[in-house]
């Protein structure tokens, strides 16, 4: 990676930065009342969640497990379980009609979804991750998590 003078990002921070913006997705396409702008959001909101599941559980997570420890195998099971739940959601989003009552309860449960899933990640697995990786560790798997990102959203492009 070229040296750009700029410190790379953590990895957590990276994740972080990841959720803030999905979030804010779903914030715009539930106060969106047009056909067109819902489709629109609800096509990068699959598109943010279909990368940043697929980094955490390509690079992120396998890292993770390097702590070894029985509580953050449980973790991970379930963090990839969540992302199983989500994926199947996603699959049944582009069938849904933008207009139809059943999208805003669709992507109402997908928020709920994912809020939970963010907020076990943020409170629980990113600080031990932290902690027992390290700086160096987590400073390295920020520029992986970045770089396969880039190449994710190249390639869907």
């Amino acid at each position: 990676m070229p040296d750009t003078g700029k410190e790379p990002m953590k990895a957590t921070d990276y994740l972080k930065k990841q959720h803030k913006e999905v979030m804010k997705l779903f914030k715009e396409v539930e106060k969106t009342e047009d056909t067109r702008g819902r489709k629109r959001l609800m096509g990068e909101i699959v598109s943010h969640l279909k990368v940043h599941t697929t980094i955490e559980e390509e690079i992120f997570y396998p890292a993770v497990r390097e702590i070894g420890t029985e509580k953050v195998e449980e973790q991970m099971l379930e963090a990839v379980e969540e992302h199983h739940v989500v994926d199947l959601v996603l699959a049944e989003l582009p069938q849904v009609d933008p207009a139809a009552d059943t999208f805003e309860a669709k992507i109402t449960v997908l928020r709920e979804l994912i809020e939970h899933h963010v907020e076990e990640e943020q409170d629980e697995i990113f600080p031990m991750a932290e902690k027992k990786l390290g700086k160096e560790r987590i400073a390295e798997l920020g520029e992986q998590l970045e770089e396969r990102s880039d190449a994710l959203e190249a390639r869907a492009a």
